[in-house]
């Protein structure tokens, strides 16, 4: 009996061990791998003591041109929406309950990368405004858009995908140029 017991302890030993070291091999590796919670990975980057306004985030391209965006490095994501035309197009300005056709391109600010482009597909994105079809975000910004115009959008998390989903990453601030292709007249 008294042999079961230290192998009991023996094996309860080994394998606390094993987990301690299993435990911080994980903790080592952890804010390496692209699906880390932010609670575990590296600490948040630090406040560069000023939010970015649309001024700071530099855009290319005409209406009906692919777009580019360049976010800056020396200002932290604004918390608001925050919409500019670029270009302010002709006719009547979108309102909720009308159908608009759109093209668009997306760049998530925490990596500065594209992650979506309606001008890359070549197809419009059609919606109806106001009807929650789309993230609040561009409910709220394109109200007001008249056909033949360009507007930017930097939507804060809240306002997108919050937590997550659809290939972006929790608490993500979007950045959108738009071109309304269609609004239809009032």
């Amino acid at each position: 009996m008294q042999k079961i017991g230290k192998i009991v302890v023996a094996a309860a030993a080994a394998l606390s061990l094993a987990a301690c070291g299993q435990q911080a091999k994980t903790e080592t590796a952890a804010p390496a791998g692209p699906s880390v919670p932010p609670s575990s990975a590296a600490p948040a980057t630090q406040s560069k003591g000023r939010e970015c306004t649309a001024d700071d985030v530099k855009t290319t391209g005409k209406f009906g041109e692919v777009p580019t965006i360049t976010i800056p490095d020396d200002c932290d994501p604004p918390k608001k929406l925050i919409t500019k035309d670029l270009s302010e197009g002709t006719g009547g300005a979108a309102k909720a309950g009308q159908q608009l056709k759109m093209n668009y391109l997306l760049v998530t600010w925490s990596d500065k990368k594209k992650l979506d482009s309606s001008f890359d597909r070549g197809q419009t994105f059609d919606l109806n405004l106001g009807a929650g079809e789309v993230i609040p975000g561009w409910d709220k910004g394109l109200e007001g858009i008249k056909q033949g115009g360009r507007r930017l959008l930097i939507i804060p998390p809240d306002l997108a995908y919050g937590e997550g989903g659809r290939g972006i990453k929790p608490n993500e601030t979007l950045v959108f140029v738009t071109d309304a292709v269609s609004v239809p007249a009032a």
